[in-house]
């Protein structure tokens, strides 16, 4: 019969392996810990911040950079899901302002160009521009970026 010791000691060392194989939050490995009775699952927590296993500031910068260049999220987008994730307000501005500009910005031309080449047998132009919004909307790119991309390819 294991004892408590044993499910938490185990339990560190689990979640120690996932925190050094990929970045995670508090949320995340609090989510894991629900088995747990909760002072446990706070011990846990402390330990692997104390020991750097967790930062919520460092995930916070690899989650927006990776999801800035990897899946041309905007910073809309970006910020909404670190809030969901539960992290402090800094700690998101901070990870937004390490986006590098210039590559969010030609990876958001390349995608809403995309997007516009692939709208080009709609032929309602309402809808079309309804459709274009709604894909950069949902992107996470704001209103007025989207309208200055919009008009200039529709000038184009």
């Amino acid at each position: 019969m294991r004892s408590d010791t044993d499910d938490k000691t185990r339990m560190l060392g689990r979640m120690m392996r996932l925190c050094a194989g990929r970045e995670c939050c508090r949320s995340d490995i609090r989510r894991k810990l629900t088995a747990l009775p909760p002072a446990d699952a706070e011990d846990i927590l402390a330990t692997l911040c104390r020991e750097g296993y967790l930062d919520d500031a460092r995930y916070a910068r690899a989650f927006a950079r990776d999801k800035s260049a990897l899946q041309g999220w905007g910073s809309l987008k970006i910020k909404l899901a670190l809030q969901k994730k539960q992290l402090d307000a800094a700690d998101i501005a901070a990870a937004l302002e390490a986006i590098d500009p210039d590559a969010a910005d030609a990876r958001k031309e390349q995608l809403l160009h995309a997007k516009w080449k692939a709208l080009a047998r709609e032929e309602d132009p309402v809808r079309k521009q309804a459709k274009f919004f709604r894909y950069a909307l949902g992107r996470g790119y704001g209103y007025e970026e989207t309208k200055r991309i919009y008009d200039q390819l529709r000038r184009d």
